[in-house]
C-alpha cells in the first residue's frame, strides 16, 4: 500500500528498522542495542537514581529509575511514566532520553517503571507494577519532593495504554488522584476492528501483524476480542470514562492504532472529561524516532507544552 508521510519522513522510510516481535527475545537484544545507550544531554543538571518499590502482595519488586531536577525550589510536579513497547519489549534503559527530557525541560520528578512484560507475565503483571508504582509515588510525595496535587500518569504506545489503564483503576479504587494522563499514541483496544487497524498491515514499526501477537502475548493465546476481557486489559472497552483525569492524546495517520486513539478522545470529551488532541498528518507509529523531521519537532513540542501546563501549580 502507497503512503502520503510527510516529506521529511518518507526518505528515511527505507532505512527504518523492520520491526516484529513474532521472536521475542531477539527484538529485545535489537532493541536495546539501538536505544539502549542514552543520547540526549539535559539542559540543567537531572539528578538519576534506581530504586526498588515493593510489589503487591506476592508480586517482585518493581524496578524504578527517579530523574528530578537536580536544582529545585519547593515540590516538583511528579509524572509516573510507563514505556512503550507493546507490552512485550521496552525498558527504563531505552526510554531514558524521554524520562531525562521531561525531568529537565518540563521540572518534573519522573519514576520511570521498569514494569513485567509479556509473554512471560501477561495481564495483569505489568499493568499492576505501574498501579503499584503510582500508589507508591502518592504515599512518598514528600520524601520525593513531589506535590500530591500535581501527580500525573504517563506513557507512549502500550505505555498510553497502561496509563489509560492506570487512570481507570486510580478512578475505581478511590486513588490516588490524578491532575493529568498523557495518552501518546496509545494501544487501547484489543478487538482490533477499525478502519486503520484493518487497513494498515505494512506500515513501519507497528503494523496490523505486531498487534495482533501483541495483545496474543499480554492476554493469551485465543483471549482478544473475546467476551469479557477487563478494561483495565484494554481500556477502550470501558463504558464509563466519566471522573478521569483532564488527557492529553495524540496519534499518527499511518498508525494501525490510529483510530482506537481518536475514539477514546473522543468519548473522553462526551464523558466531560478535559482532554486535548492532537492528530498528526503525514506520520507513523514511532515516527519521531526521526528527530530531524519538523513534524517530529513538533510532536516533542506540543507535548512538553502540554505537560507544563498540565503539571503548572495551581491557583490558590
Amino acid at each position: 500500500m502507497t503512503y502520503a508521510y510527510d516529506p521529511e519522513l518518507a526518505p528515511w522510510i527505507s532505512s527504518m528498522p523492520q520491526l516484529t516481535i513474532a521472536d521475542v527475545e531477539q527484538v529485545r537484544a535489537v532493541e536495546a542495542e539501538l536505544f539502549g545507550e542514552p543520547q540526549y544531554v539535559p539542559p540543567v543538571p537531572v539528578d538519576v537514581r534506581d530504586i526498588t518499590v515493593p510489589g503487591a502482595a506476592g508480586s517482585p519488586d518493581v524496578p524504578v529509575r527517579i530523574f528530578a531536577p537536580a536544582e529545585r525550589d519547593g515540590d516538583l510536579p511528579g509524572l509516573v511514566y510507563i514505556h512503550p513497547g507493546g507490552f512485550v519489549i521496552g525498558s527504563i534503559d531505552t526510554s531514558q532520553d524521554d524520562t531525562m527530557l521531561i525531568a529537565a525541560e518540563v521540572g518534573a520528578v519522573v519514576l520511570s517503571v521498569g514494569y513485567r512484560l509479556a509473554p512471560e507475565h501477561p495481564f495483569p503483571a505489568g499493568l499492576d507494577d505501574c498501579y503499584t508504582v503510582l500508589t507508591w509515588a502518592a504515599a512518598h510525595a514528600t520524601e520525593l519532593g513531589i506535590d500530591p496535587a500535581r501527580l500525573a500518569v504517563g506513557g507512549e504506545s502500550a505505555g498510553g495504554g497502561l496509563s489509560a489503564a492506570v487512570a481507570l483503576m486510580a478512578r475505581d479504587r478511590g486513588g490516588p488522584e490524578l491532575c493529568f494522563q498523557l495518552l501518546g499514541i496509545p494501544e487501547l483496544d484489543d478487538r482490533l476492528d477499525t478502519p486503520s487497524m484493518r487497513a494498515f498491515t505494512d506500515t513501519p514499526i507497528w503494523h496490523r501483524a505486531n498487534a495482533e501477537l501483541s495483545w496474543d502475548y499480554y492476554l493469551g493465546e485465543g483471549v482478544r476480542g473475546t467476551d469479557g476481557v477487563s478494561p483495565y486489559a484494554a481500556p477502550a472497552r470501558a463504558e464509563d470514562l466519566s471522573g478521569l483525569p483532564p488527557a492529553y492524546v495524540t496519534t499518527c495517520e499511518f498508525d494501525p492504532l490510529r483510530d482506537e486513539g481518536l475514539v477514546y478522545a473522543q468519548r473522553l470529551i462526551q464523558a466531560g472529561v478535559p482532554t486535548e488532541l492532537h492528530h498528526y498528518p503525514g506520520t507513523f507509529h514511532g515516527s519521531t524516532m526521526i528527530r530531524e523531521a519538523s513534524v517530529s519537532k513538533r510532536m516533542q513540542a506540543d507535548r512538553l507544552d502540554a505537560l507544563r501546563r498540565a503539571l503548572a501549580p495551581k491557583p490558590a
